[in-house]
């Protein structure tokens, strides 16, 4: 069994060599070669037909659009974008590739040396795209009757073959080589980069969590000052930021106490395990020949014209890193209050509050405070929650129309998600509105006074402070719905 090194001891020793694989899962409405559908969800084997599950006669035909997302993603990673590319088959037997190959591209991608820049911890590291290439994805195994859902151990499997056929970008990095200290941090951020791009591209929804970006992360030791690359491993399949850096700490010291024993590292796959951030043997990784590539016979070569991929150049968004520093400067946020909003997966939330109305202050309050905290709650992403920005920024208008206070507002943003309509008309159906008629409120006003006359008291000896524990008496009496400010004044008026 391999003794585990502690990274920052592994370090001492060896230099990590990194190489990351990242599947993007395009948003499509039908598969990369066929016409099935692509929603995700769906009753299994309900979205196949004779060419997604490889049956004999069955003729594939080109996604445009697939292609058009493969170039643009291309473009926005500065690679350069072929003028004639063309599919091959990969082959090899796996239970959930229904052909026994899969349609991908070999030596001839349709998009290939490129690079991206990235920040981290103060320092920018180049990260250079050895290809992005076009593929489709496998159906998906499940493994029944054992403890941890995988193979070992189950008492038989499950094949939904719904995935298989989908359009895949693979985007391969060339050899990444960092400071070892920064490399688990470097790699996640590379892959959260990526998630961002393609979100903005509008290309996938590249949720992790449902597998439509996955990563694969490729790494070896090399003795520290050598030039000599050591064996690689490839954890498969890691579906979060966290997990990529996870992951990389795991395999430096798995790889490091095993080169201490004097053993060699194995080149295989690896599964990663959520639960304790380790990883386990899969497969031994083949190589390229072992994979017998030849050209797709049924299927024409891709020439895409230089006008259209020059079209496609002038679509592009403004890139994310950059979007998220020009905000940050408009918005008055702090490096902090930028980081736990992108973190919270809230920043095109905030973003689209403000542009309906609301300040960027209130907008973060309401996104990274309440919906936030109803977010963790319910284990529900914070897009997900059922409310929509308009609906915050017209919340937030209540409020600064003295219709409703926080409190309040609070019981419209239940009101909202519950289903009951419009926050207009959660105000109008639970009665929430701000109670500023003097009547009502001096009335309610005496009645505070009459209940603390040592309070008070206070007040008329020129405690003006203490006006504090009457306004909390009359809010009270009147269930948060008073004029605060208004009570003050009457109080005061009262008391003077």
């Amino acid at each position: 069994m391999t003794t585990m090194v502690a990274f920052e001891d592994a370090l001492t020793r060896y230099e990590p060599v990194m190489g990351l694989e990242v599947h993007v899962e395009l948003n499509t409405a039908t598969k990369m070669f066929c016409g099935c559908a692509t929603t995700f969800g769906a009753e299994p084997n309900t979205q196949v037909c004779p060419v997604c599950l490889g049956l004999p006669g069955a003729l594939p035909v080109v996604n445009a659009k697939g292609v058009e997302s493969a170039i643009r993603i291309g473009l926005a990673l500065n690679c350069e974008i072929a003028e004639w590319c063309r599919f091959a088959r990969k082959n090899y037997f796996y239970p959930d590739m229904p052909k026994n190959f899969q349609t991908s591209q070999y030596d001839e991608p349709i998009a290939f040396d490129g690079y991206v820049d990235l920040e981290v911890e103060g320092e920018v590291y180049r990260i250079e795209i050895e290809r992005a290439h076009m593929e489709e994805d496998t159906g998906k195994s499940l493994h029944v009757g054992g403890a941890t859902g995988r193979i070992h151990g189950a008492s038989h499997s499950l094949l939904d073959y719904n995935r298989a056929g989908i359009p895949l970008i693979e985007i391969v990095t060339k050899t990444i080589e960092v400071p070892g200290d920064k490399a688990p941090a470097v790699a996640r951020a590379y892959v959260n980069y990526l998630r961002d791009l393609m979100v903005a591209l509008d290309v996938s929804d590249a949720r992790m969590d449902q597998g439509s970006l996955r990563a694969d992360v490729n790494l070896s030791l090399k003795p520290t000052g050598s030039d000599v690359l050591g064996t690689r491993s490839e954890t498969k399949n890691v579906n979060s930021f966290r997990s990529v850096e996870r992951a990389v700490r795991y395999e430096v010291g798995r790889h490091a106490g095993i080169l201490d024993a004097g053993e060699k590292v194995v080149q295989e796959t690896r599964h990663f395990h959520e639960a304790d951030g380790s990883t386990s043997a899969g497969r031994e990784k083949s190589d390229a020949e072992d994979y017998r590539y030849f050209p797709e016979p049924d299927l024409a070569p891709v020439a895409p014209s230089r006008e259209w991929v020059e079209e496609l150049r002038q679509t592009l968004p403004e890139p994310p890193a950059e979007r998220r520093k020009r905000l940050q400067t408009e918005w008055g946020f702090s490096d902090l209050d930028m980081r736990d909003t992108v973190g919270a997966g809230a920043l095109d939330l905030v973003a689209s509050t403000i542009e309906a109305g609301t300040s960027p202050a209130a907008a973060k309050k309401w996104w990274l405070g309440e919906l936030a905290r109803r977010s963790n709650e319910t284990g529900t992403e914070i897009a997900d929650l059922g409310i929509s920005p308009q609906q915050v920024a017209e919340i937030q208008g209540l409020i600064d129309a003295g219709r409703i206070n926080d409190k309040l507002a609070r019981s419209v943003f239940d009101g909202v998600l519950a289903g009951e309509g419009t926050p207009e008309e959660v105000v109008a159906g639970r009665g929430l509105e701000v109670v500023s008629d003097d009547g009502a409120l001096s009335e309610a006003v005496d009645q505070a006074i009459a209940d603390n006359p040592d309070v008070a008291d206070k007040i008329r000896g020129g405690k003006v402070q203490a006006a504090g524990a009457l306004i909390g008496a009359v809010m009270k009496q009147m269930r948060g719905q008073a004029d605060a400010g208004r009570v003050r004044e009457l109080i005061l008026e009262k008391l003077s």
